[in-house]
């Protein structure tokens, strides 16, 4: 079956900018919508955890959505997150979604309801009604406590929507299985410490919150893996990055982190909507130190080439 969509390269699922009232900084989003598109990355993700959909409301959800598809004008694939707790809200932003012009909807399985595959399958497939769009799976078991096993894969495979799938769950065996048994989902890195070894198994595509205030060097280990198939370069990238990996997974101060890194580039991005609090200062030192380094050493690999 052939997919309707390709999903190729960097995809950046966007941060929310806030004001200190907890509003959204509408101009700081453009300004991180234009500023990642100028660095190359080739896609965006709106509406994920990263972009902190939990503390917002559906209608928010919506209105940010419709607001990044509307400032990227088509320079870039636009996805828009629909996983909620409540099947409705997942049946009404993937409605939106459609609505909206987006280009594809990204799809995980509800939290805390622990469904089962044919049950989590259903689901999804009445949100892939709703949208009738591009699918990219959200496999991330220790976030929703569910697995998206090999029926679920069976069931939903049924639908040439279902394009391609971030998979999360850290266990490398599930990449083997989908390289060798689902090559018609194509495999996304959705964990950033194996991204060598699924370009090795031959992912096309990296979800990576990362990519918010690095998205050139990201951008280089994706080229090197997937563009240029050099490996020894890939690696030697991959080392550079493994510093900023261990930061951003210590101590559950991911969004927070990646939200520092942007401010880093000079788009304030440093509230963050409870229950989360912003970095302390020995967090903003050490994130500080591996982006200075790690910024330096991958720029001296890319231009020995």
């Amino acid at each position: 079956m052939t997919p309707r969509f390709r999903f190729d390269g960097i995809y950046t699922p966007v941060v929310t900018p806030f004001a200190a009232d907890f509003s959204v900084r509408w101009d700081a989003l453009e300004a991180v919508i234009d500023w990642l598109i100028g660095q190359g990355v080739h896609g965006l993700i709106s509406g994920g955890s990263t972009g902190e959909n939990y503390a917002q409301t559906l209608d928010e959800r919506i209105e940010i959505a419709r607001f990044t598809v509307d400032k990227t004008a088509g320079r870039v694939p636009v996805v828009i997150g629909t996983g909620a707790m409540l099947t409705a809200e997942s049946l009404a932003l993937a409605h939106a979604a459609r609505e909206m012009g987006a280009d594809a909807i990204l799809l995980a399985s509800p939290p805390y309801a622990v469904p089962t595959d044919r049950e989590n399958a259903l689901n999804a497939l009445a949100i892939d009604r709703a949208a009738d769009l591009p699918i990219m799976l959200y496999n991330y078991p220790h976030r929703t406590g569910t697995m998206m096993g090999e029926d679920f894969l069976d069931r939903v495979g049924r639908s040439r929507n279902f394009c391609g799938i971030k998979e999360s769950s850290g266990d490398i065996n599930r990449v083997h299985l989908l390289a060798r048994d689902y090559p018609h989902i194509q495999l996304g890195c959705g964990m950033d410490d194996q991204a060598l070894e699924f370009f090795a198994w031959g992912a096309p595509f990296w979800v990576c919150g990362g990519s918010n205030f690095l998205p050139a060097e990201h951008v280089a280990l994706y080229e090197a893996c997937v563009r240029e198939g050099d490996f020894a370069k890939g690696r030697r990238i991959m080392s550079a990055m493994m510093p900023l990996m261990r930061v951003l997974e210590q101590g559950g101060k991911f969004i927070q982190t990646i939200k520092h890194g942007v401010t880093m580039t000079g788009v304030d991005c440093a509230v963050v909507r409870p229950p989360l609090k912003a970095l302390n200062k020995d967090d903003k030192r050490a994130l500080d130190q591996v982006v200075r380094v790690l910024k330096r050493t991958i720029a001296d690999i890319r231009a020995e080439g």
